[in-house]
């Protein structure tokens, strides 16, 4: 076991086997240029988003939850609801329309991902984003394992047949319900929603965090489960890095610890700049440039294509554009995003959409949906967050919560997970 100085204190031989030789980001670059690490795991949040202008959902002020609760929803998560979604679909893809993919340009943080899988040092990234922004950064889509879901498919909530990409780009973009075109019911991005299962390759993959040498935590309150306890899952002497504004999950009980609390973008940057791979970071966020797609009716969704090879564009003018994006006012934009909904959103209810329904009888042949509750079990370490699947399914994005399918009115059992469920913090 190794005795190493880390933090300004001796490490004990007692302890747990210190691999970092620093308990600080020069210790993370200088394991990663070791030849001991080669595959890092990422767990990723909506605080990797929030600088692209995308609000979290749980900041008190700036949050999605909190501006929702001015719209008329029976509460804010009802927009996520399954149940809900059945009877009134109009709110969520009120929403879908402001939040759709393509409207939104990555992050620095999302760069870094790719950088990682560049130089082939990413095993995985497990996110907790429906943004898709991971994949229009260009990391790998068998690198990223989606666990509340996303935009990228989508499929109908009754006869389950999927439904043509091109066609739910143009629902979307044009504020339209899109109907499922064998049975008519309605359709829905796979995204997770509360009492819905999580993917099957979520699960699948969990073992693999066995052979993490490296498990970077970024933009999450760790507060939803069972993507939380993913942290627990890798080995006790495997080096974990936070990422975040705050200190969360119980963060620093291990001996490998590190946490760096600052906005995932200047984080990533100090990271790249260490290992000597700032400009190849610059470039791969350079390269996002042309990804936002116009959402306007009155304008032809068209993207710029590629130039063959990208212009160069000095450094200095990259890190400013950088730090420029990273500095948007949140508030206003949350402001502007959160007007558009309430005038789109207003006076919408369950009577204003008994047109556009499909009908009762339909209804009444719609498969419940399940809760995927017998997953198969894995690695012992995995059974905890296979058990805690059974009480909480995250939902929808980071920070969106697990409950059982219920309005105001639902049954007594919904509103009593309600009830129960736990406070969490802001991004």
């Amino acid at each position: 076991m190794w005795k190493k100085v880390a933090g300004g204190y001796d490490v004990d031989d007692d302890d747990a086997l210190q691999v970092l030789e620093t308990l600080d980001l020069h210790g993370i670059a200088k394991y990663i240029k070791s030849d001991a690490c080669k595959n890092i795991f990422i767990m990723a949040g909506a605080g990797i988003s929030t600088s692209a202008g995308i609000p979290d959902f749980r900041s008190p002020d700036t949050g999605l939850y909190a501006n929702l609760a001015r719209l008329k929803l029976p509460y804010p998560e009802a927009v996520f609801d399954i149940t809900f979604f059945r009877n009134n679909p109009k709110p969520f893809y009120t929403l879908a329309h402001e939040l759709a993919p393509g409207k939104f340009r990555p992050t620095l943080t999302h760069s870094f991902i790719r950088l990682l899988a560049e130089k082939n040092y990413l095993h995985t990234c497990f996110t907790q984003n429906i943004d898709t922004l991971e994949r229009r950064a260009g990391v790998p889509a068998d690198k990223i394992i989606e666990a509340h879901g996303s935009f990228a498919t989508q499929h109908c909530i009754k006869c389950k047949a999927e439904y043509p990409d091109d066609e739910m780009r143009e629902k979307i973009k044009n504020q339209e319900l899109p109907i499922c075109n064998k049975c008519k019911g309605y359709v829905k991005p796979d995204i997770v929603f509360f009492g819905e299962g999580l993917p099957d390759e979520f699960f699948s993959s969990l073992e693999h965090l066995r052979s993490a040498d490296l498990l970077i935590v970024m933009g999450t309150s760790l507060t939803v489960h069972p993507f939380a306890s993913l942290t627990e899952i890798v080995d006790e002497s495997c080096p974990r890095l936070l990422l975040n504004l705050d200190l969360v999950g119980g963060w620093g009980s291990r001996t490998n610890d590190v946490s760096c609390l600052m906005p995932c973008d200047d984080a990533v940057r100090k990271i790249c700049e260490l290992l000597g791979w700032e400009e190849e970071l610059d470039a791969l966020w350079a390269d996002t440039a042309n990804t936002v797609v116009s959402f306007s009716k009155d304008v032809e969704d068209t993207q710029e294509p590629k130039a063959e090879k990208a212009a160069e564009v000095p450094k200095e003018e990259v890190q400013e554009t950088a730090k420029k994006v990273e500095k948007q006012a949140k508030v206003d934009l949350l402001e502007e995003f959160v007007g558009q909904l309430a005038e789109k959103i207003a006076g919408v209810g369950l009577d204003d959409e008994k047109e556009t329904q499909p009908s009762q009888a339909d209804k009444k042949e719609a498969p419940a949906e399940s809760s995927d509750s017998n997953k198969p079990s894995h690695r012992d370490a995995a059974k905890d967050v296979e058990k805690s699947q059974d009480k909480e399914d995250p939902a929808a994005s980071e920070d969106v919560e697990t409950i059982d399918p219920a309005s105001k009115e639902g049954s007594e059992d919904a509103q009593a997970a309600r009830k129960s469920e736990p406070k969490t913090s802001s991004e």
